[in-house]
């Protein structure tokens, strides 16, 4: 018994919080900071039930976080000594005893234990019972016309099994739960492209329409395909082979594998071989109304399709979440990590920093470290909404791009053109304007923003160590004196008008279902790329890149990045493209609707020389791919 009260008062903070009990300890983060705006409606019945999860900090949690960063840092005499997912837990993961005696002191404080894994404890009660565990007392607060319960105080655990415990997350009752379903809903509603077109950037040039700057300006392209987007960011003859890359969304399209096949037969890209595309699929879903279930198919056709154009011969895992809620989708990651399902992670979904809570951060910061000692690198979209302003009515990056464990995919315009040649690229900005009734002229150009990629820099999260010396602290310290985390790391095509050829099966007014095809766009697509020139790169290297950040910044400023910038035609010289939407989007009978989309105008985010909040350290150059194939220089 003495070696095991050792074990779980390691790492036990010398200062309590206030408010905590000298015999126990505060569990950092668990007091939401959205409770200080809002109102106090009195104390939670002490009769609700409340589910919550005790997620368990391990054996060592600080060797851990040490160990991720040795393990991803090409300076480090540990660089690439992965561990596999049985070292991994062996040696960070929480022991039987550990679990043993988390779960008696839960239960002593009369909750239900209702699941058990080697990350954390999930725990049912009543309000009275949470009270009696966590030394906290439950409130009812008025958020935004909705009442939440959350903790008044940080809660805390008992000094002997504190060291235990990371964190507690549902103690906070503000995201939304739903009853379970078995089901999903069929195809969402379909959606087509007018013409005209571009094939390639400038192939087609709107010379009926007005004149931008004094230039008529080319009509958005149909949608790149993979042989552009592999010319354009260097495949090199790389494939991808011997990688698998895995994808996490919420739910999972009834038809993605037969849309793919589809999409590749149409596209020219390679066909999938038996066995190259699988799923891993949670046994039942909830919460399908709330998250939108059919509204996450199109995301998960977009990153299937584009892995594969950009990596065909790799293997892609479909790692389904039962909802789009966080402990749903923690799951699908720890799913990933613990078995070692891929090598690389691609994730297309996420919130604004304002609404994470400091306890899911920390449990899926765990997560990320994990994958990281495995050799498992995390790719996340940075947002579709600029600096969040016009979102939110607060500039904010969003999460889990936020972390310091993952890589933050920002975006871009992409010019690729006769003959697959890459152009140019600018940061992802839109601007629309309509055509005047009377064709003559652009409606109060360059109009209204309408969407540009993530960045900025994050209010909580410390400057990570890969990103000191490259982000200048004109943005590192925009939210005060200290350095902190800023978004993104790297980018790739993004604007929906420069964007990717994507094949789905959907939903038609006539009440047929059938497969078609379309151009979208957003950081959505930009992971997916990124994951799939991580793939290439891992197939020249011939072992796990894994957390790759501290790679990607070590080839900053050198040739094997493009420096993207707003205006990469020079100073003056504006970019835009024309575009014709079908007003219901679907077919000529309401009618057709003309507008301008500028380039380059992402909210208050601006791409420059060198490091920036829209694109990072850039975009792959020819050479990046092969680079990772021998030891890499400056």
């Amino acid at each position: 018994m003495s070696l095991l009260a050792g074990a779980l008062t390691l790492g036990v903070p010398s200062a309590y919080a206030d408010g905590v009990p000298g015999d126990r300890v505060a569990l950092e983060g668990t007091k939401p900071a959205w409770t200080a705006a809002a109102a106090d409606q009195g104390s939670t019945a002490a009769s609700a039930r409340v589910e919550a999860r005790v997620y368990l900090a391990g054996r060592d949690a600080k060797g851990l976080t040490a160990f991720a960063e040795a393990v991803s840092d090409p300076q480090s005499p540990q660089y690439g000594s992965y561990l596999t997912a049985q070292q991994a837990q062996e040696r960070f993961g929480a022991t039987q005893e550990q679990i043993a005696a988390v779960t008696g002191w839960l239960r002593a404080s009369g909750l239900t234990v209702t699941g058990t894994t080697q990350h954390y404890i999930a725990v049912a009660g009543d309000a009275a019972a949470v009270q009696r565990a966590f030394s906290t007392s439950l409130h009812d607060y008025r958020k935004d016309g909705r009442t939440y319960r959350a903790p008044d105080r940080a809660a805390s655990a008992p000094a002997a099994v504190a060291g235990a415990v990371l964190t507690v997350t549902g103690l906070d009752g503000a995201p939304r739960r739903a009853k379970p379903q078995d089901t999903l809903p069929g195809p969402g509603d379909g959606f087509r492209n007018a013409g005209p077109y571009s094939t390639y950037f400038g192939s087609n040039t709107a010379s009926g329409l007005p004149s931008v700057n004094g230039a008529k300006i080319p009509y958005a392209v149909h949608g790149y395909t993979g042989r552009q987007l592999r010319a354009a960011y260097g495949a090199e003859g790389y494939t991808g082979k011997g990688v698998t890359v895995a994808i996490t969304d919420a739910y999972a399209s009834p038809t993605m594998a037969a849309d793919a096949s589809t999409y590749a037969k149409r596209n020219g890209d390679r066909a999938y071989r038996k066995g190259q595309y699988t799923e891993v699929l949670p046994d039942s879903y909830n919460s399908v109304d709330d998250c939108g279930g059919s509204g996450w198919y199109g995301e998960q056709s977009l990153d299937v399709e584009a892995v594969h154009a950009v990596a065909p011969e790799a293997n892609i895992v479909y790692v389904g979440a039962a909802s789009c809620n966080d402990s749903d989708l923690l799951d699908a990651l720890t799913k990933i990590v613990d078995h070692r399902l891929a090598d690389i992670v691609s994730n297309s979904w996420g919130d604004i920093e304002g609404n994470e809570t400091p306890d899911s951060a920390a449990a899926y910061d765990q997560t990320f470290k994990l994958g990281a000692v495995e050799g498992i690198g995390f790719y996340f979209s940075s947002g579709d909404n600029g600096d969040e302003l016009d979102n939110t009515g607060k500039k904010q990056v969003d999460s889990p791009t936020n972390s310091a464990w993952v890589t933050a995919v920002g975006g871009t315009s992409l010019a690729v053109g006769r003959g697959d040649t890459y152009q140019f690229e600018t940061g992802w900005g839109t601007r629309k304007a309509l055509l005047s009734d009377d064709g003559a002229s652009w409606t109060d150009f360059p109009g209204a923003f309408t969407g540009g990629a993530g960045g900025g820099t994050s209010a909580i999260v410390k400057q990570p160590f890969y990103q000191r010396g490259v982000v200048p602290d004109t943005l590192a310290k925009a939210n005060g004196s200290t350095r902190l985390r800023t978004v993104p790391d790297i980018a790739a095509v993004a604007d929906p008008n420069t964007g990717f050829l994507m094949g789905q099966t959907q939903s038609w007014p006539d009440g047929t279902v059938s497969y078609d095809e379309y151009r979208i766009g957003g950081t959505s697509l930009a992971s997916p790329v990124i994951a799939g020139v991580q793939a290439l790169a891992q197939q020249a290297r011939r072992v796990p890149i894994g957390f790759a950040n501290p790679s990607i910044y070590a080839r900053y400023n050198t040739r094997l990045l493009h420096d993207v910038t707003d205006q990469p035609l020079g100073a003056g010289h504006s970019l835009a493209v024309a575009r014709v939407d079908y007003a219901n989007g679907v077919d000529a009978a309401g009618g057709t609707r003309t507008s301008v989309r500028s380039l380059g105008m992402d909210s208050s985010l601006n791409a420059v020389r060198g490091y920036d909040d829209v694109t990072g350290v850039g975009t792959p150059a020819p050479g990046y791919v092969a680079s990772f194939g021998f030891p890499f220089r400056r």
